[in-house]
């Protein structure tokens, strides 16, 4: 995700709405999403083969000499993820945090 985070922010701006990977994302990257009202959504590590069993189509919108970095316009269904930031500005990851850090007290 984290490699992703210079060109994620223009990409938003310009009707992305969605993204699934597994790290934490830039401040830039969390402030295009409750900008334009995107989400960021995490999978689990290593899921990849369970994911693209729910990937009913894809379509490569841009880039596709990227390979897995090009981007796809994706329809899904029952796709395990979690939305980690979300339009108003939560970040599940510093939650999970701050929850730690009280449980460690």
């Amino acid at each position: 995700s984290g490699r992703m985070d210079k060109y994620a922010p223009l990409l938003i701006e310009n009707g992305l709405r969605g993204m699934v990977g597994k790290g934490m994302r830039s401040k830039a990257v969390k402030d295009a999403v409750v900008r334009y009202k995107a989400v960021y959504c995490a999978a689990v590590g290593g899921a990849g083969a369970l994911l693209s069993q729910r990937i009913i189509e894809a379509e490569v919108i841009a880039w596709d000499d990227l390979g897995a970095e090009a981007v796809r316009r994706i329809h899904v269904k029952d796709f395990p993820v979690v939305v980690i930031n979300d339009i108003y500005g939560g970040d599940l990851y510093a939650e999970g945090k701050e929850a730690w850090k009280k449980v460690e007290k």
